[in-house]
């Protein structure tokens, strides 16, 4: 029995580090649909307070909490898949254990 084959997880963990560190940097491309519309919403709720004159706190406090609700989205996301594959490594050695203990010497 070789090594489990962890390689599909190990590829998801790397693009969701990936993600996590784009919405670290404020880019848009990882937000998924629920969290695209509430930046780019807060935004033109800014904007359109500041062209008023007015005070953008609000709309400013409302991104803060989309970009900070994606985070602890890709973060979830990653401690469940490293989760998984820590246990299919654990499985295999279960599996590698018993099938040694099984010999006849």
């Amino acid at each position: 029995m070789g090594k489990p084959d962890t390689r599909r997880l190990d590829k998801a963990i790397q693009q969701t580090m990936r993600k996590l560190e784009a919405v670290r940097n404020r880019e848009m491309w990882p937000l998924d649909g629920r969290e695209r519309r509430a930046v780019l919403g807060a935004l033109a709720g800014g904007s359109y307070r500041i062209v008023r004159g007015n005070s953008p706190g609000r709309a400013e406090q409302r991104i803060e909490t989309a970009w900070q609700s994606a985070e602890t989205r890709l973060t979830t996301e990653i401690t469940a898949l490293r989760m998984e594959r820590q246990r299919i490594v654990t499985e295999a050695a279960k599996a590698k254990a018993a099938k040694k203990s099984s010999g006849w010497w």
